[in-house]
């Protein structure tokens, strides 16, 4: 399944979420696509992103780390239905959304938490989606820069 739609679906699964662990749950769903995602750009990406790709794959990873592993069937983990990256303009602008929206959740879980454990997963987690999307913003920077570049070439060419 393309990137794009992945997002889609997790956007609206933790938008549905109605509780904690829920949250949680779909926060790893999240760090894994992203994870997914970040591979995917690192290995056939536009050679200019491929450092940073790696760098968002390293935080997403460290996002999933972080908080308990949920019990999912390998049919409903996003992470592994990715199959195409498509426009990776789109999909990178659709994760650092996602990543944006993560983190605005697990702050409010860590302001609800009963729990020290749930707290500082929460504040780890959020700490990872903002580094993340750090890493996002910086590979649209570079997309950006690069369309800049072609547009020049065109330009002096014609």
């Amino acid at each position: 399944m393309e990137a794009v739609r992945l997002i889609v679906t997790s956007r609206r699964a933790l938008e549905e979420s109605e509780d904690g662990p829920r949250v949680m749950t779909e926060a790893w769903q999240a760090y894994a696509l992203a994870q997914a995602i970040g591979s995917r750009l690192a290995v056939s990406g536009p050679p200019e992103l491929r450092g940073e790709a790696l760098g968002l794959t390293e935080l997403a990873g460290r996002g999933c780390g972080v908080l308990d592993t949920p019990s999912i069937d390998v049919a409903d983990l996003r992470a592994a239905q990715l199959t195409d990256l498509g426009d990776a303009h789109r999909a990178l602008i659709d994760l650092g959304t996602l990543l944006v929206e993560l983190g605005m959740v697990l702050v409010a879980v860590a302001s609800a938490a009963d729990d020290e454990g749930t707290y500082w997963q929460c504040m780890e987690a959020i700490d990872a989606a903002d580094e993340s999307g750090d890493r996002v913003r910086e590979m649209l920077r570079r997309l950006a820069a690069r369309e800049g570049e072609v547009r020049e070439r065109y330009k002096a060419a014609g």
